[in-house]
């Protein structure tokens, strides 16, 4: 059972809203995560990230592998 950081959608239609979540890659897209590590929104101009650093560097010690998306926020925010 591996564990990913990824996004889940949230918001409305047309006006996306992403949390960023620690799942197991078996779950769904919108399904139950481990534990919520921030969210995302790119509808502001710039778009607003707000992440936990501990929790992040956390699940990253344990083995958790980051989606290309949340990869690029990770790299972009955190340095």
């Amino acid at each position: 059972m591996a564990v990913k950081l990824k996004l889940t959608r949230m918001g409305s239609k047309k006006c996306p809203f992403y949390r960023v979540v620690a799942a197991t890659d078996e779950t769904r897209r919108d399904g139950r995560p481990l534990e919520f590590l921030g969210y995302y929104n790119p509808m502001r101009d710039p778009a607003e990230v707000k992440l936990d650093a501990e929790k992040v560097k956390a699940w990253l010690a344990r083995g958790a592998e980051p989606t290309d998306t949340v990869r690029a926020l990770l790299k972009k925010h955190l340095g």
